[in-house]
């Protein structure tokens, strides 16, 4: 069953990516909101690491892929919060737009990803796992509890959350966070280690939704002011 969410997972996110720089044409990708492709893309890469490990098999070459898998989930996930200021920038919120806001997103961004590969990725062990059909490469200490810095951007992604549904009305950041939270601390009784990853995917949809409603709320307003 697994093989086939995470098709399913890989074929999903990859459709999300075009469909959202679909919208990114409309503003520079210099910005920090397109910073949420970068997780998409970190999600792409995992997936499709997961569903080839059958097809290389045990050995360097795929530990040495899932090791990838880490690097990218240290490095791209803490970019979440650069993504939720930017958000609240775009929403017109006054305080967002101060550079002390923007300086503290940025040491609280740099803050995460140290902190991730400090704990969970330098120096990290690693060995081959088969579980429903999967084989991939785990840590050999995994964590006992959820990581730190996914509490942390979870933090912050249902804080700015709130903050657009109350200023601008837009729910669905707020929706999509809360979704996946619950869909993480809740078991499921399915034997499966990819279900809750659909709540994930979730997430990652009413971010891009998010993304794409304020660049067609940005494209309205230049064309007013033109």
């Amino acid at each position: 069953m697994d093989i086939y969410l995470y098709c399913l997972y890989l074929i999903a996110y990859l459709v999300l990516l075009v469909w959202g720089f679909r919208s990114a044409n409309n503003r520079s990708l210099w910005t920090f909101s397109n910073l949420v492709f970068l997780v998409v893309i970190g999600l792409i890469v995992d997936n499709g690491i997961i569903v080839s490990g059958n097809l290389i098999g045990e050995g360097p070459i795929l530990e040495g892929l899932n090791r990838v898998r880490f690097w990218t989930h240290a490095l791209f996930t803490p970019l979440l919060v650069l993504f939720s200021w930017d958000a609240l920038r775009m929403a017109d919120i006054h305080w967002a737009k101060k550079k002390s806001a923007f300086g503290f997103a940025v040491i609280y961004t740099m803050t995460l990803i140290v902190t991730e590969l400090l704990l969970e990725t330098f120096g990290l062990d690693l060995k081959p796992e088969r579980q429903f059909g999967i084989l991939r490469y785990v840590s050999t200490d995994p964590a006992t509890g959820p990581p730190i810095m996914i509490l942390l951007v979870t933090v912050i992604l249902l804080l700015v959350g709130a903050i657009l549904w109350k200023k601008t009305d837009w729910k669905w950041m707020f929706i999509g966070t809360v979704v996946m939270t619950i869909g993480s601390m809740v078991p499921i009784p399915l034997e499966s280690a990819a279900i809750t990853n659909g709540f994930e995917l979730i997430l990652l949809l009413c971010l891009v939704m998010t993304k794409r409603h304020q660049d067609k709320l940005n494209s309205r307003k230049k064309r007013n002011f033109s």
